[in-house]
């Protein structure tokens, strides 16, 4: 009995749960603050502060989705979010560049530091990009690694015959681009440019009518293969030094092989949100060999030659109405220790918006090579039409 009645106070202890400590309960986040966005007319959205570009408002509403406006447009706008100001002329890691929260108000940006600072007032018209301080700090301390910043296109095609002639032709073609830094508030440090496409074809054209014994059908083959590379190094903004290599087979043309080294310049004359134009010039070596031909059980082979020129470059950019994207090249190759053997290429393409990430491609491409193998055309002309990929 005596045992029973000590162990009454545990029994007790067991059925009183508040006589343990419990573990206060999760406080919730705060939920961020809501910005607004008030128009010249008097309008309102709420929703968040997104950036500033070239004078032009993302803001993510939360009724309208992202819009833009023009910063001209707005009586006032308050962000107690952290940003990064530049303004027209900074330039980041060399001049100061204000951080705070932001007013936007009678034609006039203001950023408030969080410390003891001055707010820093800047004229709408002087506001160059306006960056969230953590997408900025990530931008100016992260080093980036090979993998980093490449974007491009894939495209491919084919048409294929079957019947009393057998025809298959495929085109494939690879672009990409990777320019560092990969925002467009920082001065460009590199690019690296990679292209590589290929069409080839075949058709058999049987003898009509048949022999006997059966003669052999007539078969034609097409091989078209290009690939370059380059390196930019920029000295400023618009000026770079380059290193660029290529590499081409043409089977219409009797060009078995031709490699380009060569180093130069190039300056981008044109370059804004719809466009870009460069300019370029290298001197390079050149080695081409050619394919042998057979006429008559003679075989007859062109000898290789080996050059000395320089390239001539333009290329155009140009981003049209409904996310259309039109692009442009033209190279010229004169040789300096054969005037005879140079040489020019010319591409053009239309990439046209399907759905998502999938498009249209519209293309033609010229090579014209005046000294090819023996009776072989100088000019070879593509027509490509294909589907492309827009990689991200």
């Amino acid at each position: 009995m005596r045992r029973l009645l000590s162990l009454l106070p545990l029994s007790f202890l067991a059925f009183v749960p508040f006589a343990y400590p419990q573990a206060p309960a999760a406080t919730p986040a705060p939920a961020p603050p809501t910005d607004v966005l008030i128009f010249s007319n008097g309008d309102r959205l709420t929703g968040k502060l997104d950036s500033v570009t070239d004078g032009n408002v993302v803001f993510n509403s939360d009724m309208a989705g992202t819009v833009t406006i023009s910063i001209d447009k707005i009586k006032e706008l308050k962000s107690g979010a952290q940003f990064a100001l530049l303004r027209k002329g900074d330039l980041p890691g060399k001049t100061h560049v204000p951080e705070g929260s932001v007013e936007v108000a009678e034609g006039k940006l203001t950023i408030t530091p969080p410390a003891n600072e001055p707010p820093a007032v800047v004229p709408a018209a002087d506001v160059n990009y306006l960056i969230d301080r953590a997408s900025f700090d990530k931008q100016m301390s992260h080093k980036a690694g090979f993998l980093t910043g490449w974007s491009g296109k894939i495209t491919g095609g084919a048409n294929i015959e079957r019947s009393t002639t057998t025809g298959t032709t495929f085109y494939a073609g690879l672009s990409l681009v990777r320019a560092i830094p990969t925002v467009p508030w920082m001065l460009p440090r590199n690019r690296t440019i990679v292209n590589v496409n290929e069409a080839y074809g075949k058709l058999s054209t049987p003898v009509i009518p048949p022999t006997v014994p059966a003669t052999p059908a007539s078969v034609v083959i097409t091989n078209i293969f290009h690939a370059d590379a380059e390196r930019d190094e920029y000295f400023n903004p618009r000026l770079y030094a380059l290193a660029d290599t290529s590499f081409d087979h043409n089977f219409g043309q009797g060009l078995q092989l031709q490699q380009v080294y060569g180093g130069g310049i190039g300056y981008t004359a044109v370059k804004d949100a719809k466009q870009e134009l460069d300019l370029k010039a290298d001197v390079h070596y050149m080695k081409q060999s050619y394919i042998s031909t057979t006429v008559d059980g003679i075989v007859t082979t062109t000898p290789s030659t080996n050059i000395i020129g320089t390239t001539f470059f333009e290329g155009y950019t140009r981003n049209l109405p409904h996310k259309m994207l039109f692009t442009e090249s033209l190279n010229y190759l004169p040789a300096w220790n054969d005037a005879k053997a140079y040489s020019a290429n010319f591409n053009a393409a239309l990439v046209l918006p399907v759905y998502k990430r999938l498009a249209a491609t519209i293309a033609v491409a010229d090579n014209y090579l005046n000294d090819p193998a023996q009776y072989y055309k100088k000019n070879s002309f593509q027509f490509i039409a294909g589907v492309t990929y827009v990689l991200p």
